[in-house]
């Protein structure tokens, strides 16, 4: 049996062996703590968001002049069926 020794005169390299050995595994739980972000608070990268997006495409789809370009083109309304003579040349 070996003698006792008390941690603090162990040497360094004694007491990482016993501090690995008393260590257990935590698992698949991650100690690490995780909140929830605050929506009230400032977001840079929503902020600078506006400058990836085009900007055009929603006015280009929803301004009234489309719809009339509809017309002129030849294209359908959006809520009506489609002729049968379309289909028949897809």
């Amino acid at each position: 049996m070996e003698k006792y020794i008390p941690y603090e005169k162990l040497s360094k390299k004694k007491q990482r062996e016993l501090d690995l050995k008393r260590r257990g595994s935590w698992g698949s739980l991650n100690p690490v703590t995780r909140r929830p972000k605050n929506p009230k608070a400032y977001d840079r990268r929503k902020a600078q968001s506006w400058k990836k997006d085009s900007g055009s495409a929603p006015f280009a789809l929803f301004h009234p002049l489309s719809f009339r370009l509809r017309e002129i083109v030849g294209l359908p309304d959006p809520g009506k069926e489609l002729p049968v003579e379309l289909l028949r040349s897809a």
